[in-house]
């Protein structure tokens, strides 16, 4: 077993993130094994060397039936592109009809500049503090007045964040059969199919494994994205918006700056709806925490932002294009053909389940922490390990099964999940990170200042999301459900 000390630091939280604490180990031959970064001109068996933290925890793993810190870089940016490709993409072109080619183009851009800078921010916290495995543990660790509330409370955040979200994807999974099947059977039987497959997907332990599945995620997803711009090209016209039937809203049209008649609910909620798609912090220290190397995460990070840019940019702008007005999110639900939306459509189910099993991972690895903590069952094969992590799987997926019953929007309730959630996960934990890791020079120079004003912009940003954000969203919600809505466990069909 190793042992090693808490991490020295020049200066306070704003010390270097270079220096690494010291690791007591007399398995020097196995670190070499395995290509870690031990110096290998220093020691051998039995004598003491200097190694990072981060292989020190690694090391720690190499008698453990179960072996989590496996993912390499390539491994991990597969997690983040399998989680990201998603269908909410396919409601962008929504968004930018909403706030025109301007608006949205700048919004799209602006929001993952800050993303990829807050989870800059993020990496670097990570850095500093090995000891954390998820939100939750960074959670206790940003707000040292009150460890115990915050760790708490970023928990029920982050249970009901990544619940939430799989109910919805227990919703989408019934849209997607109800679609292809022409509403064959009751939609609350297409949930339950929706449902139990989650669970057997989720059942795998390691993220190592699920990257494995995030690659044919990404690639299903990239394949209906495609056909639905493809379609959306040749096909004569959309076949409805929601103001209305073809050609009831006058022909397809666009809008250089915001269209008259936006009103603020719908303007931003549309700007919610663009965050949303970049913000998913709240999975990245469990990315990190497995990884071989977290050094190399930025790796990762740079080309999920790159892959972002060019994907969500392009299938905005030829959705918006081709659609226009009668933009629907997913924009599939634009397609006049019925064929066309059932080949495009037919593509999204694999990512459906496999983006809910990357949440059903992370949120049951913290109730599963919460229950047998760092016994021996938690990196081994044994009975009562793997009853608890199948229990909890299966407790996950019946309740995303239940919430998945009554989501009336997609594009409200991705609303207001980044409303309440989003606030605190991609923006104010990490300007208070930012805070934490340059405290002692946050006035230094004008770079430091230049970052310290950003951040406190970023601050702001959240309490704006979580404030009228959340209002915003709500009231969507309200207006949906005084309208002709689906009753909770309807048989009544939500295909496109």
């Amino acid at each position: 077993m190793l042992s090693y000390q808490p991490m020295r630091s020049q200066g306070g939280d704003g010390g270097s993130l270079d220096e690494s604490p010291i690791a007591l180990i007399d398995v020097h031959q196995l670190a070499e094994e395995h290509h870690y970064d031990v110096d290998s001109k220093k020691g051998h068996n039995g004598e003491e060397v200097e190694i990072d933290p981060f292989t020190a925890l690694a090391l720690e793993e190499e008698d453990h039936d179960i072996k989590f810190r496996t993912l390499t870089w390539q491994k991990a940016t597969l997690l983040l592109f399998g989680e990201y490709v998603c269908l909410a993409i396919l409601a962008l072109a929504w968004s930018w009809s909403v706030l025109g080619w301007l608006c949205g183009f700048f919004v799209t851009f602006g929001v993952g500049v800050l993303g990829w800078y807050t989870s800059y921010t993020l990496w670097q916290f990570c850095m500093k503090h090995p000891e954390a495995k998820d939100v939750c543990d960074i959670a206790a660790i940003l707000f040292p007045a009150f460890p115990r509330l915050a760790y708490e409370a970023t928990g029920i955040m982050l249970l009901l964040n990544n619940i939430f979200l799989i109910g919805f994807h227990v919703f989408t999974g019934a849209k997607i059969f109800n679609t292809l099947s022409d509403s064959a059977v009751c939609t609350v039987i297409f949930q339950a199919v929706s449902a139990i497959l989650g669970i057997i997907v989720s059942l795998p332990r390691t993220l190592n494994h699920v990257s494995t599945m995030s690659i044919v995620s990404a690639i299903a997803m990239a394949i209906a994205i495609i056909l639905s711009m493809v379609y959306a090209g040749i096909e004569d016209a959309p076949l409805y918006g929601y103001g209305g039937d073809y050609p009831e809203l006058g022909p397809v049209s666009h809008s250089i700056g915001l269209p008259s008649g936006v009103g603020f609910v719908a303007g931003l909620n549309a700007v919610l709806n663009i965050t949303f798609l970049w913000i998913g912090q709240i999975l990245y220290p469990s990315f990190i925490a497995e990884m071989k190397r977290p050094q190399d995460f930025p790796k990762a990070l740079g080309c999920l932002t790159i892959l972002q840019l060019v994907l969500f940019t392009i299938t905005a702008a030829v959705g918006y294009h081709y659609i226009g007005q009668y933009s629907t999110a997913p924009i599939i639900g634009s397609l006049a053909e019925p064929w066309a939306k059932k080949s495009a459509f037919a593509f999204v189910l694999v990512p459906t389940i496999i983006i809910g099993a990357i949440y059903s991972n992370v949120a049951g690895k913290f109730i599963f922490k919460r229950i047998l903590g760092n016994s021996k069952h938690a990196h081994s094969h044994s009975a009562v390990g793997w009853g608890v992590w199948v229990g909890i799987d299966v407790f996950i997926w019946v309740v995303g099964f239940i919430l998945g019953n009554i989501i009336p929007s997609m594009g409200d309730f991705l609303g207001i999940m980044c409303s309440a959630f989003d606030s605190f996960f991609g923006f104010i934990f990490w300007a208070v990170a930012y805070y934490h890791l340059n405290r002692d020079r946050l006035w230094a120079n004008p770079k430091q200042i230049t970052l310290s004003i950003l951040n406190i912009i970023i601050f702001c940003l959240g309490l704006f999301m979580l404030g009228p954000g959340l209002y915003t969203s709500v009231d969507a919600i309200i207006t949906d459900y005084s309208g002709s809505v689906r009753k909770p466990f309807t048989c009544a069909s939500n295909a496109l």
